[in-house]
C-alpha cells in the first residue's frame, strides 16, 4: 500500500525511483491537484548524456504521464562553473564555444522520452544562462546571497570534505549552490514550477532551492531526490570496460545500446525493467519470477523495451536480430555497429590489429594484439591467433564488409567503399 495517494508519487514510489523527499504530504497533495511543474537540471559537460542520467529522465516522463509539466534545464550558465558534487577537485572550465556544442548534443537525449510542446502538459527546454548570464553581482549578493549563510554552506559534505582533507575549494565552486539554488527560483517566478528532482548527490543543492524559494518568495516549493543506482556487483550505474553507455545514436549504436541491456547481471534484471522500461509492474513480475536460463527472456524484455523507449521499435527488433544470427548462426548482419574503409586499404592490406582499433574494438593496436595473444579475436568467425595477421578484399568474401568480433559479445562490421 503506497503511502502516497497521487498518481506520480506513488508510481516513482512502486518502481523504486525515491530516495530523499522534502516535504512528503504537502507535495503528495500538490502532484494531485492539477497539473504539478518539475524540473531537473543538466550542465553541458558532454556533448551526450548517458545511461546514468536515465533514472532522472524517467521520473520526468512519468510526472508528464501522470498529468504533470516537465522542465529540463540545460546549465549553459551553471556549466561555466562547473558543480563540484562529489568531486576532489575542481572541473575543467569549458569555453562557450564547447558549452553550446555540448549543448545542442544534450538536447537530442529528450526527444524520445518527453513531449514537447506549448501545451499545459508539455514538456519545455531552458538555458539558466538566459538568467545567470544577466545577473549582476551586486544583484546577486542582495537578493540571494542574504538568504545563504557560510555556517550552512561549509557542512554541505562535499564542502566539508575538501576543506577537513585540505583539498582546495574554490571561490567559483563555492557559488554553485547559489547559482543552482537561483534557478529554482527564476523558474518558480517565471513558469509555476514548485519541484526540483535529481540524484541524491545533489540533495544539499536542491534543499538550497527550496529554501530560498521559502526565504524569497514566501513559496511553497519542494525537492524530491532518486537513489543513485549502482549494479548487482557494484559498478557504476552505464559505465562498462569501453567507458560510458551514451544515449545519442552517433556515440553509440542502438545495437550496442540494446547489448548493454542485455547483459544486464541476473539480480538486476528486475529493478532495472521497473526504473528504465514503461512496462506494466504485472508484466516485470513475471519476467522477475524467471529462473534459470529463462532469465535470458527477460533480459531480451528489458532491452527491447529500453531501446524501444530511445531508438524505436525498428531499431530494436533490428538489435534483437543482429544479436541472434551473431550468438545463433554466427552470420554477419547490417545491424552491427558498421565503420567505412576505404577498399584500397584493403587492396594492400590492413593489419587485424589495426582493424579492430579502426573499428573502436580496442583503444590501440596493442590493445588489439594483446586481444589477440588472449584468443579473443575473431574475422568472420573465424579465430586469429597470428599478431601481424592482415585483413584483404579476400576478406569481404561475397559481401562488402568484414565481421569483427572481440571476445562472445563485442561485434562490428569493416565496410569497404
Amino acid at each position: 500500500m503506497s503511502q502516497y495517494r497521487s498518481d506520480f508519487l506513488s508510481t516513482l514510489e512502486a518502481r523504486g525511483f525515491i530516495k530523499q523527499v522534502t516535504h512528503p504530504v504537502e507535495l503528495d497533495d500538490y502532484c494531485a491537484s492539477g497539473s504539478p511543474v518539475a524540473y531537473i537540471g543538466y550542465d553541458a559537460t558532454a556533448d551526450s548524456l548517458h545511461v546514468g542520467h536515465l533514472v532522472q529522465i524517467m521520473m520526468l516522463r512519468h510526472l508528464q504521464r501522470c498529468g504533470g509539466k516537465p522542465i529540463v534545464l540545460i546549465g549553459g550558465g551553471t556549466t561555466k562553473v562547473g558543480d563540484p558534487t562529489d568531486k576532489e577537485k575542481q572541473r575543467p572550465l569549458l569555453t562557450d564555444a564547447q558549452i553550446a556544442a555540448n549543448m545542442e548534443g544534450i538536447k537530442k537525449a529528450f526527444q524520445p522520452f518527453l513531449k514537447f510542446g506549448d501545451g499545459p502538459t508539455d514538456a519545455m527546454m531552458v538555458n539558466n544562462d538566459d538568467w545567470l548570464g544577466k545577473l549582476g553581482y551586486l544583484q546577486l549578493l542582495r537578493e540571494v546571497g542574504v538568504h545563504f549563510t557560510i555556517n550552512t554552506m561549509t557542512k554541505q559534505e562535499t564542502v566539508a570534505r575538501r576543506l577537513n582533507n585540505e583539498q582546495p575549494y574554490t571561490f567559483l565552486e563555492f557559488n554553485y549552490l547559489i547559482m543552482q539554488s537561483y534557478d529554482f527560483l527564476e523558474l518558480f517566478r517565471q513558469h509555476g514550477c514548485r519541484l526540483q528532482i535529481g540524484g541524491s548527490d545533489q540533495w544539499g543543492n536542491i534543499v538550497g532551492g527550496v529554501d530560498l524559494v521559502h526565504k524569497a518568495e514566501s513559496g511553497d516549493a519542494y525537492g524530491l531526490t532518486a537513489h543513485l543506482i549502482t549494479t548487482a556487483s557494484g559498478g557504476k550505474m552505464g559505465k562498462t570496460a569501453d567507458g560510458a553507455v551514451w544515449l545519442n545514436a552517433d556515440r553509440k549504436s542502438p545495437y550496442e545500446y540494446w547489448q548493454f541491456w542485455r547483459n544486464t547481471e541476473d539480480a538486476d534484471v528486475g529493478r532495472f525493467l521497473r526504473l528504465f522500461t514503461d512496462l506494466s509492474l504485472d508484466e516485470i513480475a513475471k519476467l522477475e519470477s524467471l529462473e534459470g536460463a529463462e532469465i535470458n527472456q527477460a533480459k531480451i524484455a528489458l532491452a527491447n523495451a529500453a531501446t524501444t523507449l530511445l531508438h524505436g521499435a525498428d531499431a530494436a527488433q533490428d538489435a534483437e536480430r543482429a544479436a541472434s544470427a551473431v550468438f545463433g548462426a554466427g552470420s554477419r548482419d547490417d545491424a552491427l555497429p558498421t565503420t567505412d574503409i576505404a577498399r584500397n586499404e584493403l587492396e594492400s592490406g590492413i593489419l587485424v590489429a589495426a582493424a579492430f582499433a579502426l573499428a573502436g574494438l580496442s583503444k590501440s593496436n596493442g590493445e588489439a594484439r594483446r586481444l589477440i595473444k588472449q584468443g579473443a579475436v575473431r574475422v568472420n568467425d573465424e579465430l586469429v591467433s597470428d599478431e601481424n595477421a592482415t585483413l584483404t578484399l579476400a576478406d569481404l568474401g561475397d559481401g562488402d564488409a568484414v565481421k569483427l568480433s572481440a571476445g562472445k559479445k563485442r561485434h562490428a562490421l569493416l565496410k569497404a567503399v
